[in-house]
């Protein structure tokens, strides 16, 4: 399974976001320039994430988008799912009409319990620990000189 770039960056403009949590909006042409993506398609994602109720915009001067919820509540599975659908290895799992083997199928079997670890997995990371992960991946990157 391999997420698009729609999942991937959708993720880099969400951690922007919650970095930026609590100090106001940032604006669509700042996430892109500290992200490398283009504005369009930063705006295609915004759109999405808007109508599923996780960011918020807000038009004028000192517009952009924030969070609309704490980033402790924002866990990875629900943005992949509406950024990317279902997270299922294979179609038979959302779709049982698919196949005449459903029933019989011991390999379906191994991709659902795929599917749940993927889940269960992601659901237990929120957009709060992935900005922790950031900082701590920083701050290992900063040197200090003392003179």
């Amino acid at each position: 399974m391999r997420l698009s770039t729609r999942g991937r960056y959708g993720m880099r403009i969400l951690l922007e976001l919650a970095l930026n949590y609590g100090k106001g909006f940032i604006s669509v042409k700042e996430i892109s320039k500290k992200q490398g993506l283009s504005k369009g398609y930063v705006e295609h994602i915004i759109v999405a994430l808007k109508k599923a109720g996780i960011v918020k915009t807000n038009r004028g001067k000192d517009g952009g988008c924030s969070l609309a919820k704490n980033p402790s509540s924002i866990t990875l599975a629900e943005v992949l799912n509406v950024l990317e659908g279902p997270l299922s290895p294979v179609e038979c799992i959302e779709d049982v009409n698919l196949c005449k083997r459903i029933k019989t199928c011991a390999v379906r079997d191994v991709w659902i319990r795929l599917k749940n670890t993927i889940e269960s997995f992601l659901h237990s990371i929120t957009l709060d620990e992935l900005r922790k992960i950031h900082a701590e991946k920083v701050g290992r990157d900063q040197y200090m000189y003392y003179i």
